[in-house]
C-alpha cells in the first residue's frame, strides 16, 4: 500500500499510525457527571474496528465549569480516568492510536445539548435538571444576545486554568492515551483569547497578537511539558473566525510558527464557531472547504497539518495528501454515517480485496460471501 498515501503508515515522534485516517473529536453530550459511559466505548470502539489509524475522544473538559453541556466528559478528577482507560485500551488493542482532546469552553459553557436547541439553557432544560453554572472568558462579553454573561478571568485564575490543563494531561496519560490535542478552536476559551472580537483585555493577555496568543501558547507549553517526549501533541485551531474584524489566517500562520517552536507537532485546521453554536465559520461550504487552511499553514509555518471538513470520499482524501495540502485526514460526521470508512477506502483505492484488513470476525464472513458472488467485489 506504499503507493497510496492515505493507507500508508505515518510516524509522529514515537507513535506510528497504521494509516493517515483520523477520527475527529466529536462531542456526544452523553456523559453523566463527567464520566464516560458504555456508549462512549461502543461509539469510539466501532471506529477502531472500522480501520482508522487514530481516534480522538470528544472534547474532554479540564474543569467542571469548562464543560460545554451537562453531558460532557471530564478529566478534572481521578475517578474519571478509569472509564477512559477502558476506551483507550480497546482502541489500542484493535490497532488504532488512542488520542484525546482537552478543552475549556469558557463563555461557551453551560449551554443546551444540541438536540434540545443548541443555545442558552431555558426553563425546559432546568426542568430536566440541567442548571447553569458561572462562565468565564477573557473579557465580560457574552457569546451573543441572550447568552450568559461571563466573568473576566483574573491573572491568577488564568494560571489556575493552565494548571487544570496540566493535570488533565497527566490524567489522560494515566488513562493510556498516546496523543494529546489542545482545543484552541470553535469559540471555546483558548479561541476566545485569540480573537480580537472576544478578547478586549488591556493587560499582558490581550491587546496585540502577542498578548492574545499568550495564554494559548502557555497552555500548549504546559501540556507539551506534561506529555512524554516520544508522544505527539496537536493543537486544534479555527484558522479563521469568518467574521469581519476577527481572527485571520495570517494570524493562524503566526500562531502555528510559535506552537512549532514550543514542540507542537500537528495543527488540526478547522474554522469558525466564535459567535454561535456551529463549529464552522460563516464560509461557503463545499467538499474540503477547510483544506486551503491546512495547506497554507503547512506551507508557511513549516508544521504538519490535519485537514478536516466535508472530506467524504477516499479519492478526495488521497488527492489532498498527494497535493501536499495536509499530512493527515480527519473525518467526523462521515464516520458516523460509515464507521468502516477507512476499510471501504482501501477497497475504493484498490486494496483490501480479500478483506484481510478487516477484523477477522468480519473478514472471514465477508470474504466467503464475495466468493459466492462471481464477477462482483462489493465494496459495501
Amino acid at each position: 500500500m506504499s503507493e497510496t498515501m492515505l493507507l500508508s503508515p505515518m510516524t509522529i515522534r514515537g507513535v506510528t499510525l497504521r494509516n493517515r485516517v483520523v477520527i475527529s473529536p466529536m462531542c456526544q453530550y452523553s456523559a453523566t457527571d463527567g464520566m464516560a459511559e458504555d456508549f462512549h466505548l461502543v461509539h469510539l470502539g466501532q471506529f477502531a474496528l472500522g480501520g482508522a489509524g487514530m481516534i480522538f475522544s470528544e472534547a474532554i473538559a479540564v474543569h467542571p465549569n469548562g464543560r460545554i453541556t451537562h453531558g460532557d466528559i471530564g478529566l478534572w478528577e481521578d475517578r474519571q480516568v478509569a472509564p477512559l482507560r477502558r476506551i483507550a485500551d480497546f482502541l489500542r488493542r484493535h490497532g488504532a492510536v488512542p488520542a484525546i482532546q482537552i478543552s475549556h469552553a469558557g463563555r461557551k459553557a453551560s449551554m443546551q445539548r444540541p438536540w434540545y436547541g443548541n443555545g442558552p439553557l431555558t426553563a425546559d432544560d432546568l426542568a430536566r435538571g440541567d442548571h447553569p453554572w458561572p462562565v468565564v472568558a477573557p473579557s465580560p462579553l457574552p457569546m451573543d444576545a441572550g447568552w450568559l454573561m461571563p466573568t473576566a478571568l483574573s491573572v491568577d485564575e488564568i494560571g489556575d486554568i493552565r494548571e487544570c490543563f496540566r493535570r488533565a494531561a497527566l490524567r489522560a496519560l494515566e488513562a493510556g492515551f498516546e496523543v494529546a490535542e489542545v482545543h484552541g478552536a470553535h469559540g471555546y476559551l483558548l479561541h476566545q483569547f485569540l480573537s480580537p472580537l472576544s478578547n478586549r483585555r488591556n493587560d499582558g493577555y490581550g491587546g496585540d497578537l502577542a498578548g492574545r496568543m499568550r495564554f494559548p501558547l502557555e497552555v500548549a507549553e504546559t501540556v507539551r511539558a506534561a506529555w512524554p517526549d516520544d508522544k505527539p501533541v496537536f493543537f486544534r485551531v479555527s484558522a479563521v473566525d469568518g467574521v469581519e474584524g476577527g481572527w485571520t489566517l495570517e494570524e493562524s500562520v503566526t500562531l502555528a510558527r510559535e506552537l512549532r517552536a514550543r514542540g507542537i507537532d500537528v495543527m488540526d485546521c478547522s474554522s469558525g464557531g466564535l459567535t454561535g453554536p456551529a463549529t464552522a465559520a460563516r464560509l461557503p461550504r463545499g467538499p474540503g472547504f477547510q483544506v486551503p487552511f491546512a495547506a497554507r499553514i503547512r506551507q508557511d509555518a513549516g508544521i504538519a497539518t490535519m485537514a478536516v471538513g466535508l472530506i467524504t470520499e477516499a479519492e478526495q482524501a488521497e488527492e489532498i495528501l498527494q497535493s501536499g495540502a495536509a499530512d493527515l485526514i480527519a473525518i467526523g460526521r462521515e464516520a458516523l454515517f460509515d464507521p468502516h470508512w477507512p476499510l471501504h477506502a482501501e477497497r475504493t483505492l484498490g486494496h483490501g480485496g480479500n478483506f484481510a484488513s478487516w477484523p477477522e470476525q468480519y473478514g472471514w464472513w465477508l470474504d466467503r460471501r464475495a466468493r459466492t458472488m462471481p464477477g462482483k467485489t462489493p465494496a459495501r
